[in-house]
């Protein structure tokens, strides 16, 4: 419990926890934090901004309240994203692996990546490329359908970044569960030859700003997924050597 002193109203009838919680407010946007991010100890912070153990054990509290830390054992207080988890538990919440789902969830991909190719290719450069091309070559390398899998959605969900649209790549990683699904089911039931070669001119086509090239293989990979898309009613095997494309 804080004292009834410091957790008084000041002259502008605000509390001592409140001008601290502005302070550690103020302190995350100047040092850029984000998510995952870990906050100074409450002792740090308590000699940063003059304030008690108590007062700032509060304020610690009201953040977590609010959903802007998470405080962990032996690690301390750590950003979260709390809009972004109540979203991710909302759709596994909705979440049914149907075909149409499937098919859904296809479409908007292909409205999303296909029409992405001027804001990506305004911010590209040769280190997201590099980066793109080490995450096929991770997927070749991959021993199990599920390890393929998330190589493939990483290297969308990173080719998505580039674009610099957090709300995309947030959306993106909410469908996440229903996207890795089919592109496990492909990988346990096909070769991944296709989706590595795709992959790799994607790329190509990135790195010599053809725009129609981009938009072509990009839609032709998207519908090559969905013919795996009646194979999703059963979970795919996470440990058979061939692979399929997305």
């Amino acid at each position: 419990m804080i004292s009834a002193v410091e957790n008084e109203p000041s002259e502008r009838g605000t509390s001592a926890v409140d001008i601290v919680v502005q302070q550690i407010k103020a302190y995350i946007q100047e040092h850029g934090l984000g998510p995952g991010s870990q906050l100074p100890s409450e002792r740090e912070v308590g000699l940063m901004f003059d304030a008690s153990r108590n007062t700032v054990r509060e304020a610690f509290r009201t953040l977590k309240a609010f959903g802007v830390v998470d405080v962990r054992p032996k690690v301390g207080a750590v950003l979260v994203d709390a809009k972004m988890d109540a979203a991710l538990d909302l759709f596994s919440f909705h979440l049914t692996f149907s075909r149409e789902a499937f098919r859904d969830v296809q479409g908007f991909r292909k409205l999303i990546e296909v029409g992405s190719y001027d804001a990506i290719a305004a911010r590209i450069g040769p280190a997201d490329i590099a980066h793109l091309r080490s995450l096929n070559d991770a997927m070749g390398r991959a021993e199990t359908a599920q390890a393929m899998a998330e190589m493939d959605f990483a290297f969308h969900h990173d080719l998505l970044a580039i674009a610099g649209n957090e709300t995309v790549v947030k959306i993106y990683q909410i469908m996440k569960p229903m996207i890795s699904r089919l592109m496990e089911t492909g990988k346990a039931i096909g070769s991944n030859a296709p989706t590595m070669r795709t992959h790799a001119e994607i790329a190509d086509a990135l790195e010599a700003g053809d725009r129609l090239a981009f938009q072509y293989l990009m839609s032709s990979h998207l519908d090559h997924g969905l013919a795996y898309i009646p194979a999703t009613g059963a979970r795919a095997s996470t440990s058979s050597p061939q692979q399929a494309d997305n």
